[in-house]
């Protein structure tokens, strides 16, 4: 038996921790051109929630907090830089995300180049070591 979607804007949301996540969120919406939709803070300055829109899609994270959530997660610093999975942002204009990832000091582990499938892209790491990568390829394009 198959899930049945809801119907709504988007139906797949990646979920991300930070050890510093109001520095993380203000570089993903300095660099990566994300917009603040919702912050949660706490007290003591940590991130309880916070969902940041890009286009008709959305990332939430938060700090991290030892919780039985927090538990089944681990941050890139803590496994050699490797992560399990990444979020790929669609953009008209990837040579100038490209250029302000470079200004921001990001470290582009795939270069900027033309893809054989289609599409022009990247792939650089966060502050904290996420990847995104960032392209013109459209899978929702015919």
């Amino acid at each position: 038996m198959s899930s049945i979607p809801k119907n709504t804007r988007a139906t797949i949301t990646p979920c991300l921790r930070y050890r510093d996540a109001p520095a993380a969120i203000d570089w993903l919406c300095r660099t990566l051109g994300f917009e603040r939709a919702l912050v949660v803070p706490n007290e003591d300055g940590t991130i309880a929630h916070a969902q940041l829109t890009y286009g008709n899609g959305m990332v939430m994270l938060s700090s991290i907090f030892n919780t039985e959530f927090g538990e089944l997660m681990t941050q890139p610093a803590s496994t050699g830089m490797k992560v399990t999975q990444c979020c790929y942002l669609v953009v008209n204009d990837a040579d100038l995300v490209h250029q302000r990832a470079v200004a921001a000091g990001a470290p582009i582990v795939m270069p900027l180049k033309d893809e054989e499938y289609g599409g022009r892209g990247f792939t650089c790491r966060d502050p904290e070591g996420q990847l995104w990568s960032v392209g013109t390829y459209d899978p929702w394009a015919n």
